[in-house]
Order: C-alpha cells, then structure tokens, then sequence
C-alpha cells in the first residue's frame, strides 16, 4: 500500500483565534468610505483606525491597551478637510503616523504617549504635491523620514519628511488608477499594481520600470472574491501569506516555498461578520510568550476585534525557529542617502526577552531657511530707504530675535504639555 507524506512544516497548525470579548475596542464609527484601503493601522504602542466625521476627516488613536468602549468624546486626530483614505505607522517611530486624504493633501502628526484632552488638529507637516486625491501610504522600510504617496493623479511622489520636500516624483509610470505600492525589504525597489491589469517593479530612483507583463505566474491560486479586494500581509519572518477579504469574514493564510509548487494552503480563519478593515502589527509586537506569529485588528461597523495567529507548543521556552531577528525601530539609512543610491537592509533585533516600545521620540521638521532663498529678478520700483541691503548686523539682530522667539514659544509648548498632563491624571483620578 502506498502512504501519502505529508509536507512537514511547523506551520501546518497555524491557528486563529479571536481575542476575548473584554479585548476588543468597542463603540467606534469606522468609516464607510468606499476606499480600498485597509482603514486601520497598529504598532506595539497604538491602535489607529479611520472614522465618520462630520465635515472633514478624521481617524482615532488608541492605546493598545485601552481595550473596552471607547468614549464617544474621545479625542480624535483631525486637520483634513475631506475624507482620510489610508493612515500608516513610522515604522521607526512608533508615534508618528501619516495619513493621506480625498483633501489631496498628506499629513503627517506626532501622537503622544499620553492621551490628550481634545482633538489633535496641528499635523508635523503637511505635503502638498498631488493634484487629485490620495489614497495610498507607504514609509520606506530602511531610510529615515522617507515617504511615499500615491494618488487619483496616477502620480507616485516620494517625500523626506524631515524637510518636507519632494525627493522623487513619479509621474509617467502608470497610464490610469494605481491600486497598490509596496516596497521591497531593503527600499530599494517597488512593486505596484495598476488599473490597466499591470504588475510593475519599479527602480524609484533610476525612474524606470524594471519589470512587468509577468508571462506566467509561478503559481496560481483559485480564490473566491466576489465579496471585494482582498488585503494581502506578508510575513517575511515565516513567509507565510494572509489573505482578508474585505467584506468577508475569513483570512486565508499560505505558506510560501522556495520550492514547487511553491504556495501551500494552511488554513481559513472564519468568523461571522464580515471584515471593513483590517490591521496586521508589526512581529516585534507579538506576545513570543505565547507562540503568537501574527495579530490582526479585524474592523466591524462600530468595533475593532484582535484576531490572534498561534503555532502550537507544549513548551514554555523561547521558540528560536519562530521569532529569527526581525526589523527593529532603528533606520539604516537616512534620506539624502538611500537618494544617492546606498542601500541598506533592515536594522534587525532579537524578540528573545520581548519588546519593549521605546518612550516618545519627536520627529523634527527642518524647513529650508526663508533668508536662503533669493529674491526673485526683475525690474523693482524707486530705491528708498526701506530697500537699502540688510547689513550683517541687522541680519545677527533678527536671527537673534528669530532664536528667542523660538525659544519662547517652544517654553509655552513644554507649559501646555505638562498642564495637559497634569489634567489627565486629574481626570484620570476622579474616575
């Protein structure tokens, strides 16, 4: 008699399971824009999830550990005036995140660790490069501060947002609406999928594509989607594939070979409700404790339910084959030099003792200097006394007046900062 072998792989137990009902984030109205977009974002700090609101958009930021109903006055994050169509964690600081709008604009904010009394309105910065809406946000996996947007424009514009300036700007790779970006593991190249049914690997900084009109696939995989898109995860870590189907109420996982017939079916995580959204934290904040090698954030119409991926083991010891090093918060690279051609990979950490998010780190916007710039030529009216050249001394005087302002207002802002806090715990008391 002949006996089926089975593949042996650690991962053919993969299970899923939903957290308990006291973990879930109730009472929040997740947005019922029709975007394609996962609407929900998470680090190992935060939980961030696209909502309704009247007259502009918005989005919440939660404490990971704030589970339970959410107040309905809870502070939100606001500033775009029209809807927010995708919200993105730094993924080298876990409080900055960027969120892109049907407004045309992204902006990128700095959350605090504490929570704050009312509604976070003053982004960092604001990026203005797009003509139509945008709808698709990506930080660059090794370079610091780098950002990539796409939008209804059919443009890819690449920012540093420590300066706020435009780095690259791809504007004649794709013919109609571009459906997805990602990056590769060192940022050195994209994949994008586009409405024309084209998958382009794209060199940003050469500005070509390098790739695309895949002949044949290397492996193809029959999938119901009559529901919607599906939002694919990856996880390098264990190379297996998640696949949520937005409007449906399952996760298909697959891991991924290097050899044929290269993508194998593990299981289905099947729940009740369909999903809206769905958030997928980074592996450094997993509990390796519990053999937990995936999370998700499952979005309902008003909750945010964490959906929790487990490999089956009886021992209580650090599993090495799970946790291999992974992407830590620290950048290889910095902007102006992942520009100039350097590649870098990942900054990698070791999960043996856990993670433990570092306390807020504030991003600083270095905007270039208004007295750098020239005054424009051309034909200027009478010479007075007000048009005379500014001498040295004058100029020290102002820059002097410059720096003591500065100062002033920041002293304000470290006032306001420790009144809020000192409101919080009094709140905080009193409950």
């Amino acid at each position: 008699m002949s006996r089926r072998v089975v593949r042996q792989s650690k991962f053919r137990h993969v299970f899923g399971q939903a957290a308990k009902a006291d973990q879930s984030y109730e009472d929040i109205r997740v947005s019922k824009v029709t975007w394609d977009s996962s609407f929900c974002a998470v680090n190992p700090k935060f939980l961030a999830i696209i909502v309704e609101a009247g007259g502009g958009g918005a989005f919440i930021v939660l404490p990971l550990a704030k589970t339970g109903r959410v107040d309905k006055n809870y502070p939100l994050v606001t500033g775009h005036t029209a809807p927010v169509l995708d919200i993105d964690w730094c993924p080298h600081n876990d409080n900055v995140i960027a969120s892109a709008s049907d407004d045309t604009t992204v902006m990128v904010w700095q959350v605090p660790d504490y929570t704050p009394v009312r509604n976070i309105t003053e982004p960092i910065i604001t990026l203005e490069g797009h003509s139509k809406r945008v709808g698709i946000l990506s930080w660059h996996p090794t370079a610091r501060n780098v950002l990539l947007s796409a939008g209804g424009d059919n443009v890819i514009i690449i920012w540093n947002v420590g300066t706020g300036e435009v780095l690259l700007s791809l504007d004649d790779m794709h013919p109609d609406v571009i459906h997805s970006v990602c990056w590769n593991s060192n940022g050195s190249l994209l994949a994008t999928t586009c409405k024309d049914k084209t998958l382009r690997i794209i060199d940003p900084r050469k500005g070509q594509v390098v790739a695309n009109n895949f002949e044949e696939p290397v492996a193809l995989q029959e999938m119901d989607t009559s529901n919607g898109v599906l939002l694919p995860f990856y996880d390098p870590d264990s190379s297996i594939v998640y696949l949520c189907g937005k409007g449906d109420s399952s996760i298909r996982y697959f891991e991924i070979t290097d050899e044929p017939p290269f993508v194998h079916y593990l299981n289905t995580f099947s729940s009740k409700e369909p999903q809206r959204g769905m958030g997928f934290m980074p592996k450094r904040g997993l509990d390796v404790s519990k053999c937990e090698i995936a999370r998700f954030y499952k979005l309902h119409e008003r909750k945010c339910e964490p959906i929790i991926m487990t490999v089956p083991r009886k021992s209580d010891l650090f599993q090495d084959d799970l946790y291999p090093d992974t992407p830590g918060p620290e950048p290889a690279l910095e902007a102006d030099e992942w520009l100039s051609g350097q590649d870098a990979e990942p900054v990698l950490i070791s999960l043996r003792d856990g993670y433990v998010p570092p306390k807020h780190r504030e991003l600083r916007v270095t905007k270039r200097n208004i007295l750098d710039v020239r005054p424009p030529s051309g034909p200027r009216r009478s010479q007075s006394a007000s048009d005379a050249p500014l001498s040295q001394h004058t100029l020290e005087t102002l820059l002097d007046e410059i720096k003591a302002l500065r100062q002033q207002v920041q002293a304000q802002e470290q006032r306001i900062t420790a009144l809020e806090n000192m409101l919080c715990e009094l709140v905080d008391g009193t409950d």
